[in-house]
């Protein structure tokens, strides 16, 4: 872990943090996929995985919320992978190393990966946090959005529940 999981909120920093160790790459959501659903396995939350590799994860409302209108979270899996041309880095195997500058997040020569990472880290971090008060949700995370949009084209309108969607 690095100095993110000291940050606040908590539970969404850690998440990010543990993001940046995983490669996630278009079309390499494989191993963040895993990490999303072992997230969904450790609540006993319902989780559904399409054929294009797209996850589903539903969290019931609260008591007295359980009827209200669900409302879907929506993230991608992958990220840009750039980085400078004097950095050694292998997108494939290294983690992102994050650095705090002044008040900014930024990594080390390369792409921070914030796009979608911290939408995946925010999903997760509501998905576990047991204090909220809310109608159902279902959190979204598609595949393959940085290069073609592949995941979202390819989702089933049966796989969700809810009309509201907020990306």
């Amino acid at each position: 872990m690095t100095f993110l999981s000291e940050l606040t909120p908590t539970e969404l920093w850690k998440h990010f943090d543990q993001i940046l160790t995983i490669p996630r790459g278009s079309k390499n959501e494989g191993r963040i996929r895993e990490y999303v659903v072992s997230v969904a396995e450790n609540r006993n939350l319902e989780c559904i995985v399409d054929d294009t590799g797209n996850i589903v994860i539903r969290k019931p409302g609260t008591a007295g919320l359980e009827s209200v209108p669900g409302i879907v979270l929506q993230c991608h899996l992958d990220m840009v992978n750039e980085k400078n041309s004097d950095v050694e880095h292998d997108f494939n195997r290294d983690p992102i190393r994050p650095v705090l500058d002044g008040s900014y997040l930024q990594a080390d020569g390369t792409t921070l990966g914030a796009d979608n990472g911290i939408g995946i880290a925010t999903c997760l971090a509501v998905l576990e946090d047991g204090s909220l008060r809310h109608g159902p949700l279902e959190c979204l995370f598609t595949v393959d959005e940085e290069t073609g949009l592949t995941g979202a084209a390819a989702l089933s309108s049966e796989m969700l529940r809810s009309t509201n969607l907020i990306n």
